[in-house]
């Protein structure tokens, strides 16, 4: 007799909307922030500057909603820097996660990347976010280098830790 499948595994997938990220999504934006340990605590006025079709540097922010009810899942953010992206944030509350809508955020991205001119999109990440090196690693990205204590955590007594830095090559 086969086990049942663990409850991670055995989620349903959601195939949520992609569009862009705007003001009105923030509350929400915030709050799956906040509910996140590894997810960056932008302020306000920061996650402002990132859905302006006017800052510097351009950015495209994506917002992955739920075609059920038109929650909002997730988010993704990319600064351009042609023919290079960065990767700045990537986040899917809690509650959603490991449905397929962080893969879907960064396919969405890529896709608009590269009608951008984009070759190639990069990202730094902790080396103890297993959950996100291995969304990283199905989506394609390569490790390309290594910051040795880059991230200083004060609340663990300062405790250092490395950040690995990982690209995605984005075909024409």
């Amino acid at each position: 007799m086969k086990k049942p499948a663990p409850a991670a595994f055995s989620r349903p997938q959601i195939r949520p909307q992609t569009r862009s990220m705007t003001a009105a999504d923030l509350p929400r934006v915030l709050e799956i922030a906040a509910g996140l340990k590894d997810a960056p605590q932008w302020t306000e006025a920061a996650w402002l500057r990132a859905v302006h079709p006017a800052a510097s540097p351009r950015r495209i922010a994506l917002a992955a909603i739920d075609p059920a009810n038109g929650v909002l899942l997730g988010f993704a953010v990319a600064s351009l820097l042609p023919p290079q992206a960065e990767l700045e944030t990537i986040a899917v509350a809690g509650e959603s996660q490991r449905r397929g809508i962080g893969r879907a955020l960064l396919q969405a991205l890529a896709a608009q990347l590269r009608s951008d001119g984009v070759a190639e999109l990069w990202l730094e990440v902790r080396a103890s976010n297993h959950v996100a090196l291995a969304l990283y690693r199905v989506a394609g990205f390569a490790q390309t280098g290594r910051r040795k204590n880059y991230y200083r955590d004060p609340s663990r007594q300062n405790q250092a830790e490395d950040a690995l830095l990982l690209t995605l090559r984005i075909p024409a």
